[in-house]
């Protein structure tokens, strides 16, 4: 992994945020590599893929800070309404919308009941759906309005370091459309990329970006559109994470992508047979609990460390 000294501006926010925090889409720094620092003794990191079925959620949390990527469809807003109430979360730091689709922004109206928020990043501020307009609406009601990021702008979670990597430009696919984030804690680092499917992740390799990640949340809930042989080899992450409903209509994850992840030897965790997976790390390793009593899935060789 490409390693530099940090800037001055990184080092001082980074400071800063170990003690008041620090962040503001775009407001600390703009880079495509990790800055080398360790986590203080007292920080503290997590990540809750929430178990919304055929959907997306995650919440993260590092020192205290916390960031919601996508909400479920619109039946789950009671249940993320109750994880955020059962993890004490009154306030988010960051809503992501990753794309206006249903299945991703639907429940982050149940989000904004449950907390305030900050920030609240969507790639798009209309679109023809009453999910969609219901989130807006809530987001109106807290006295909020949406943010576009762009590509290269960053902001701290605590101490952890949020970079925007896409979408690196305008398409005409929804899914394509994700706000693709990296974050990067420490020595670990965790992909999400919404439902991105093959055109943007070429387009965001090509880019030249810093795709590489010790855990990635698996694209579009497994879809063969997605997770190609070229992305997963930049990103190379050493786990993966599925969000999918159990029997889902849609046949996700789909062997192929299976087969792939297999083959690239990630050790994979999936919502439909682990449930609820928190995954910590302690900026130089990772670990995993999960709801459900399953074994995790080996690569093919195993995990890769």
């Amino acid at each position: 992994m490409t390693k530099r000294i940090p800037s001055l501006a990184l080092l001082l926010c980074l400071l800063l945020s170990l003690l008041w925090g620090c962040g503001g889409v775009g407001g600390s720094v703009q880079s495509s590599t990790d800055a080398a620092w360790t986590p203080s003794p007292n920080s503290f990191f997590e990540v809750h893929f929430i178990d919304v079925g055929q959907a997306d959620a995650a919440l993260v949390i590092c020192d205290g800070r916390t960031m919601l990527i996508d909400g479920g469809n619109r039946d789950d807003s009671d249940l993320i309404y109750s994880y955020l109430r059962k993890q004490g979360v009154t306030y988010l730091d960051y809503v992501v919308s990753t794309h206006p689709h249903e299945d991703h922004v639907g429940g982050l109206a149940g989000a904004l009941t449950a907390a305030d928020a900050g920030v609240v990043l969507s790639p798009v501020t209309s679109f023809p759906t009453a999910a969609f307009q219901n989130f807006v609406n809530r987001v109106r009601a807290r006295g909020l309005s949406l943010t576009v990021p762009k590509a290269g702008d960053s902001f701290l979670l605590g101490s952890a370091l949020v970079t925007v990597l896409g979408p690196v430009q305008a398409y005409d696919d929804v899914n394509n459309s994700s706000i693709v984030l990296r974050i990067v804690y420490g020595e670990t680092s965790f992909l999400f990329t919404g439902d991105m499917e093959q055109e943007a992740e070429r387009d965001l390799f090509e880019s030249g970006v810093e795709l590489r990640s010790t855990v990635l949340k698996v694209g579009h809930h497994g879809s063969n559109s997605s997770s190609t042989y070229r992305f997963l080899r930049a990103a190379a992450p050493a786990y993966g994470v599925i969000s999918v409903g159990k029997d889902n209509e849609y046949g996700h994850p789909t062997e192929s992508v299976l087969s792939r992840l297999r083959d690239a030897e990630v050790t994979l965790y999936r919502t439909d047979l682990h449930g609820d997976v928190v995954c910590y790390s302690d900026g130089k390793t990772v670990s995993f609990i999960t709801q459900k009593d399953h074994p995790p899935i080996p690569g093919r060789s195993g995990t890769k460390e």
